[in-house]
């Protein structure tokens, strides 16, 4: 039966103050994934990889997200195309979208980049689509197929993701409308656990490991603040049974105790 973990959102930002704590919290989601008594089937990670795009943001992502299972990543918001490519896939820098594709005997999955760049909302393009579609056509009709990306392309009722999730999203419904064995679509962005629907099939959102949303109906002291900054990390495992349903877990990660100074 696969078992699929699924992280997002780890914003590693090398330049900031705090740097260490983005390693750190990714650190502990990788930590514990690597430490588990079996072998994953897959490790999606639907991007926000870096913060601000750079080289040296990807070069650390790289050896932070090393891992025994096998592992897919796609681009988000905060990504730089070129730079994705160069410096944490180790591929020909190139501006298109970065789109994967994992095919195994029991099932496909597809991580399609809904980047745009200079933006921060969300859309698939033509060239991910016709990919897409290619995929699609030629995986048999009986294999399970998962499609993650970035931005969810449903309304999440929290006001600032969505206004920046994915557009344009009766594209993919009219694709996929076309392939029953698509069994359910995976994203990050919103930085909280989230299960909804799209073209009839479950969307199922990943908590973010950097940080945790503030949910609207959630008491904040400043409304500028849009997170929770100390919840721990979090993310998904999704369970692939033999009838092709999907079942979630969420966890939470805890975070390694600071080392206290020798003499305290």
């Amino acid at each position: 039966m696969p078992v699929i973990a699924h992280v997002s959102d780890i914003h590693i930002d090398t330049g900031a103050d705090d740097a260490g704590r983005s390693i750190g919290r990714t650190r502990a989601v990788m930590d514990h994934l690597n430490g588990l008594p079996y072998d994953l089937d897959a490790v999606v990670v639907t991007g926000d990889i870096a913060d601000h795009g750079t080289p040296a943001e990807y070069a650390a992502a790289r050896e932070l997200l090393a891992s025994r299972h096998p592992l897919l990543i796609c681009p988000g918001n905060h990504d730089e195309r070129t730079a994705f490519r160069a410096h944490l896939l180790g591929e020909t820098p190139a501006p298109g979208p970065v789109n994967q594709s994992y095919v195994t005997d029991d099932f496909t999955l597809a991580l399609c980049d809904t980047s745009v760049p200079g933006a921060h909302h969300g859309r698939l393009d033509d060239e991910t689509l016709d990919w897409l579609s290619a995929l699609l056509d030629g995986t048999p009709s009986d294999r399970p197929v998962l499609i993650a990306f970035h931005h969810p392309p449903v309304p999440l009722h929290t006001p600032y993701i969505d206004g920046i999730r994915q557009r344009d999203e009766h594209r993919l419904a009219a694709l996929t409308a076309r392939h029953p064995n698509v069994t359910a679509f995976l994203a990050g962005h919103a930085h909280t656990p989230a299960a909804t629907t799209f073209a009839n099939r479950p969307l199922l959102v990943a908590p973010g490991v950097v940080s945790t949303l503030r949910l609207p109906w959630e008491p904040q002291t400043d409304p500028s603040h849009h997170v929770h900054r100390d919840l721990p990390p979090a993310l998904a495992f999704h369970v692939l049974d033999e009838e092709a349903r999907l079942t979630t877990h969420f966890r939470t990660v805890p975070l390694p105790l600071p080392t206290r100074p020798p003499g305290l």
